[in-house]
This record gives C-alpha cells, structure tokens and sequence, in this order.
C-alpha cells in the first residue's frame, strides 16, 4: 500500500487509487485524478482536521487522535474489509496535503496495514 499526493502523474504502478481526503483538492480534476474510488468517510473528522491545522508539531497527537476516529469508524472498517477481502494487487491512498510527512494519509495507511 502506498500514498500519494493526488495532484503527482497518475501511474500504473498505482493499482487502485483512492482519494482519502474528506474535502476535494482544489484545481484537481476528476478526470486528471483517475480514481477508483473517494472513501471521503475514513478522514480526519472535520474538527480534528481543523485542530491540527497541518502543525508538524501537532502530528504525534494527531495521529493518535486519528487512530481514534478509525477505531470507531464503520467506513475505516469496511474500507479493510473490502481490501481484504479483494486483495488488490496494488492499493495508492491519495492526498491533498502539501507536508508529505505529516499527513493523514500516512497514519491511515498504518492503520488499514493493522487491519487487514
């Protein structure tokens, strides 16, 4: 499973490409993004997005919090089930943000390896 940032080339390596972000990136296409899928309900809450505010210094907590949310979250859940269940060759999590290293997409990514 890899990430992505939505507005990089689309690739064929990427496998199936799934927009995790819960808001659609600006100046971002449908057409150019080549999705397979926008699992919008496995982001951040609305207010846990907005806590953080991308703060590299946030980012530990965040995650946590995040991990959180994902436990509690029947759309994270399903969204294992489903990867387990298909087992596609390739999965690329797609996102918006501009940090690639403090970034939901990554705790996402832990957090689906633990579940599937």
């Amino acid at each position: 499973m890899e990430i992505k940032k939505v507005r990089d080339e689309p690739s064929s390596d990427d496998g199936d490409r799934l927009l995790v972000d819960r808001i659609w990136p600006r100046g971002v296409s449908k057409a150019d993004a080549e999705l397979d899928g926008h699992p919008k309900d496995v982001a951040p809450s609305t207010d846990l997005r907005k806590w953080f505010d991308h703060d590299p210094k946030k980012f530990q907590e965040f995650g946590d919090r995040y991990r959180a949310e994902l436990d509690d979250n029947d759309a994270a859940h399903d969204l294992a089930a489903k990867l387990r269940d298909e087992r596609p060759q390739q999965v690329t999590l797609l996102y918006g943000a501009k940090d690639d290293e403090h970034n939901h997409a990554i705790v996402l990514r832990e957090w689906l390896r633990d579940h599937l």
